[in-house]
């Protein structure tokens, strides 16, 4: 092969399942598209695919390259961004991954000081828990993510660059009746749902021992904003770091309840995390500025 066409033309017709659909997306007409899978098939000496009444269907050689083609594509975006990049960051383009806590106050933060100084280079965002976010950096989907690390500290595949850590919170809307009872425990809350996103196993098992919970989360969403919406219009409670929170109780959207001391020893864990050993590109470079200058901020802010 002299270059990566058949291999984007092989990834369509993976994705999509159907001929005239691939065709379409990659701007091919259909028997083009046929004739450059087949040519990919010639090259490798194997059959990728079986075709059927409804489409197409991987064979296990087809399913094997589909992993390797995404691998070399991705890494064909990345050298070309890294070259774009070069310089003055005109173009370009960042694959960000954020973790639900991250997502709802840090990173958009720093996005849009990012986006304010480079407005050029285009950013995809993803937004899940820290395990889907390590596997699709290691797949080369991401270059780059901000989520809690405290799984990782001992994953030689990753580096890892410690943030600010902020105390954990429970919180519940104003006006809820457990704001009532001054220094609660953790079994107090046991008769009001909690929800949360994922928790870290460290977490976990320290909510089960202080709340004698098997499950301590009664809803799992990783998405904090509807998690906020949620406590807002019950008495569904829920917990956080300070920082994605500290807005919305200062100003009486949410309200902080009041636990005993040491009731909730737990603080957060943010990191950037990238792949050990690979060098950023210069927007990924310029987005871990941002983020650093935005968590130094927040704190700053809070201690003045």
């Amino acid at each position: 092969m002299n270059d990566l066409r058949q291999l984007r033309h092989f990834v369509a017709l993976a994705e999509h399942g159907h001929f005239a659909r691939a065709a379409e997306a990659v701007n091919l007409s259909q028997p083009a598209l046929s004739r450059s899978v087949q040519a990919l098939e010639a090259n490798l000496d194997c059959r990728l695919l079986d075709r059927h009444s409804r489409g197409i269907r991987l064979t296990a050689h087809g399913r094997l390259v589909l992993e390797h083609a995404q691998r070399l594509l991705a890494g064909s975006r990345a050298l070309k961004n890294a070259v774009s990049q070069l310089g003055n960051l005109e173009a370009g383009e960042l694959r960000l991954g954020a973790g639900p806590y991250p997502a709802a106050r840090l990173v958009p933060r720093a996005l849009g000081s990012l986006a304010q100084r480079y407005p050029r280079v285009r950013v995809h965002l993803r937004i899940d828990n820290w395990l889907e976010l390590r596997d699709s950096l290691l797949d080369d989907a991401l270059e780059l993510f901000v989520a809690d690390t405290r799984e990782f500290q001992d994953d030689p595949l990753l580096h890892i660059e410690p943030l600010h850590q902020h105390p954990g919170v429970l919180f519940c809307r104003p006006g809820h009746p457990l704001l009532q009872r001054p220094k609660l425990r953790l079994r107090d809350l046991l008769d009001y749902p909690l929800a949360g996103t994922q928790l870290p196993l460290q977490v976990e098992q320290s909510l089960i021992a202080a709340s004698g919970r098997e499950q301590p989360l009664s809803i799992q969403c990783d998405n904090f904003m509807v998690l906020k919406t949620l406590v807002g219009d019950s008495d569904v409670l829920s917990m956080a770091p300070w920082d994605v929170v500290a807005t919305d109780i200062e100003a009486g959207r949410l309200a902080r309840l009041p636990l005993e001391a040491g009731a909730l020893n737990q603080q957060s864990a943010y990191g950037l995390v990238s792949r050990a050993g690979h060098s950023l590109s210069p927007a990924a470079l310029a987005m871990c500025e941002a983020i650093r200058e935005e968590d130094s901020g927040f704190d700053a802010k809070r201690h003045a």
